[in-house]
């Protein structure tokens, strides 16, 4: 039933549908709408190493900066981090379940380590958090360190931002 949904939600006339959409809405008019595809692609932005998309990623930082400090918005962020097989996407998937049924909107940026050889990275929380992955109040992003030291990427204070603009 749960990974039936998930398959729904994707499907590729979606994805398709969110592509048309993006040339009508901008990157910050989706993300005030709290549009959890428009979110992502923001995240994408601010990932990117393109000169191009930094230019774009900049610009609607600035924008979201500027959103974020006037709105009055109060949010709660924990970070989370500990030693392989611990129990972190156990407790992650529980506690955002419990407040995503509370009504509360939960966003959950993993980062997991990249490959020193292949620079890959497993990103497998989302898989792990089955459950909390498809409940409508929540958002999990996977995102590799690609290198980063302490469990933290480049573009996760960026991606902070937008998940905290994109609940409001």
């Amino acid at each position: 039933m749960v990974l039936e949904r998930y398959a729904v939600r994707y499907t590729k006339t979606a994805l398709r549908n969110i592509r048309r959409a993006s040339s009508s809405l901008t990157y910050f008019d989706g993300l005030v709408q709290g549009n959890r595809a428009f979110l992502s692609r923001c995240i994408t932005l601010v990932e990117s190493t393109h000169q191009k998309h930094k230019v774009q990623a900049a610009h609607l930082m600035e924008k979201v900066l500027n959103h974020n400090k006037t709105s009055g918005h109060q949010t709660l962020r924990i970070g989370i981090s500990g030693s392989p097989g611990t129990g972190k996407s156990t407790f992650i998937e529980a506690f955002g379940l419990y407040l995503a049924s509370r009504g509360e909107k939960v966003a959950v940026l993993a980062v997991d380590p990249s490959s020193h050889n292949s620079g890959g990275s497993l990103l497998a929380d989302k898989t792990r958090m089955i459950e909390l992955s498809v409940h409508p109040n929540a958002y999990i992003r996977p995102s590799p360190s690609r290198g980063e030291l302490g469990g933290v990427a480049r573009a996760t204070s960026d991606a902070i931002q937008l998940c905290e603009m994109a609940t409001q």
